[in-house]
């Protein structure tokens, strides 16, 4: 029988929720486990890129992702990169390689349906062909309205692919528990169904000035939250600039798996690990 890998896809409330983070720490544990593990990301905007062995540009944060999950970086694992150019412009590339300058505007319109979610899925396929599970990373919002029905980062392509959904929301920056609910308010019905939990990122202090919180958003969703990870202090280069996080730009690779370590430990800790290979059908 093929293989076919099984999937989990985290999304977040908001860009910065810590999803790269996330599923960088997810795809150590995994394969500490013994599961042969990819990351992917089915479109991403960064301009801070990883050359591949082949030649091809990614996402250092995919890059990043691979090393966690101890796989060569491959194009597959970010198949439609935006690199921005500024005036609503980026460089559009498929599959790691240069496809065409475009406004986002005719991005949206013209691009994502029509060629980049065909583009994901095939690459998202060969993916699941070659590994046991397959850690998915949304961008920025599912609940982006204005965007949604041409957004094939989030839940177009966990729609697509069956996956289940953890969203993760970042507590630091306030507005926690309102932006869990808005998002799921925002949902489509069959999107919320695809939605298995939740996780609370960065959180300083007392865990049980949460409960009532927890208590709520399960009582308007049904749906539980499975961790809150704490501030985590860390080295790893950010996906872009535009986060503001701790991450060194010029952190050298032979020091990324070390500090992918100290992510893998702190979400092991605080995360309801068993839960998450349940929903994943490990």
């Amino acid at each position: 029988m093929a293989r076919r890998a099984r999937l989990l896809m985290i999304q977040g409330t908001s860009s910065g929720s810590g999803k790269s983070t996330l599923v960088t720490g997810l795809c150590r544990l995994f394969s500490d486990a013994g599961y042969k593990v990819a990351p992917y990301k089915a479109q991403n905007m960064s301009s801070n890129l990883y050359s591949t062995g082949d030649g091809c540009k990614m996402a250092r944060a995919q890059a990043i992702q691979a090393v966690a999950a101890r796989v060569q970086p491959s194009a597959l694992m970010n198949p439609v990169l935006l690199k921005p150019l500024g005036d609503y412009r980026s460089e559009v590339l498929v599959n790691g390689r240069f496809y065409a300058e475009m406004h986002a505007k005719d991005y949206y319109e013209k691009f994502a349906l029509k060629q980049g979610l065909p583009v994901a899925l095939k690459a998202l396929d060969s993916l699941r062909k070659e590994h046991d599970i397959v850690v998915m990373e949304g961008a920025g919002s599912p609940a982006e309205v204005n965007i949604s029905k041409y957004d094939i980062a989030n839940m177009l392509i966990a729609e697509r692919a069956k996956a289940p959904v953890i969203i993760v929301a970042d507590i630091e920056r306030g507005g926690c528990f309102a932006s869990i609910a808005g998002t799921m308010q925002l949902l489509k019905a069959r999107h919320r169904a695809l939605v298995k939990g939740f996780l609370i990122n960065k959180f300083r202090g007392d865990q049980s000035l949460l409960e009532p919180g927890i208590k709520q958003i399960y009582n308007l969703t049904k749906k539980r939250v499975l961790g809150v990870i704490p501030k985590i202090d860390f080295d790893l280069p950010e996906e872009d600039s535009l986060t503001g996080g701790p991450g060194r730009p010029d952190l050298p690779q032979e020091s990324w798996d070390w500090q992918i370590g100290l992510l893998a430990k702190a979400i092991s800790e605080s995360v309801d690990i068993p839960k998450l290979e349940k929903v994943a059908g490990l």
